[in-house]
């Protein structure tokens, strides 16, 4: 009885000490995280950071332990055993924080690899933002033709045995008295009236003559005229002479 007594303190101070270094294991852990920014990236499609080419798959990304870069990221295999490239990003930074890690990307070409442009770890508003890629890599998109076997051929239906043909019905005699067929009743026609005769056209009236319009009496007379004429002829011939004269 003494020994079981004396074990279970001891048994107490194991069960502490492991709590303590698992407590401390995690605590290690998630300051380890919030330090390197640690965060997994599954793509379907090949993506581009800036001039590293990664194919479909998962990829971890991390911040180099600097205190004085903060901003030199590097890209891990899935198991995080193979370092794939050491690239350096620029400061990013967004108004609004979100709970989850963010990823936004360039706007490329088709036919080309899509380009990784900034990176958010969650909580926080600076980010790491990544250039254009100098060379963006041609990809090929491959598509997976899907063979389908035809239908197989329904089988012919079996020929019948023709019925043979019903005899034709033999037509009624006809009745030796035929009753006359009623006459038609006589239908009346109705008869339109024959239109009114038109009016006669009116012969436009002839315009009645105008009578000219009388002549005003001649009250003068052409001898004053011809008095003056005279005097004219007068005066011209004294004037004449008197040239002559002079």
């Amino acid at each position: 009885m003494q020994s079981r007594s004396n074990r279970r303190p001891w048994t107490k101070i194991a069960t502490v000490c492991t709590l303590a270094v698992a407590t401390g294991v995690v605590a290690f852990r998630a300051q380890a995280d919030l330090w390197d920014k640690r965060t997994v990236l599954t793509v379907n499609q090949p993506i581009q950071i800036m001039d590293t080419y990664l194919d479909p798959g998962t990829y971890v990304l991390k911040l180099a332990d600097s205190n004085s870069d903060r901003h030199i990221v590097q890209i891990f295999s899935a198991d995080q055993k193979h370092i794939i490239n050491t690239v350096l990003a620029i400061p990013n930074y967004r108004l609004q924080p979100t709970g989850d890690s963010r990823f936004a990307f360039w706007e490329t070409p088709p036919g080309r690899a899509q380009a990784l442009r900034a990176w958010f770890y969650p909580g926080d508003n600076f980010g790491q933002e990544f250039p254009y890629p100098k060379n963006l890599r041609q990809v090929s998109v491959t598509t997976v033709a899907f063979h389908q076997e035809p239908p197989p051929p329904t089988p012919a239906p079996e020929p019948q045995a023709a019925a043979p043909p019903e005899p034709a019905p033999e037509p009624a005699p006809q009745a030796l008295n035929k009753e006359s067929a009623p006459e038609p009743a006589p239908v009346e026609v109705a008869q339109a009236e024959p239109p009114a005769p038109a009016p006669p056209p009116q012969v436009a009236s002839a315009p009645e003559p105008t009578t000219p319009a009388e002549e005003l009496p001649k009250t003068s007379t052409p001898y004053p005229l011809i008095g003056l004429g005279g005097l004219l002829s007068l005066a011209a011939y004294g004037l004449v002479r008197l040239r002559r004269l002079a």
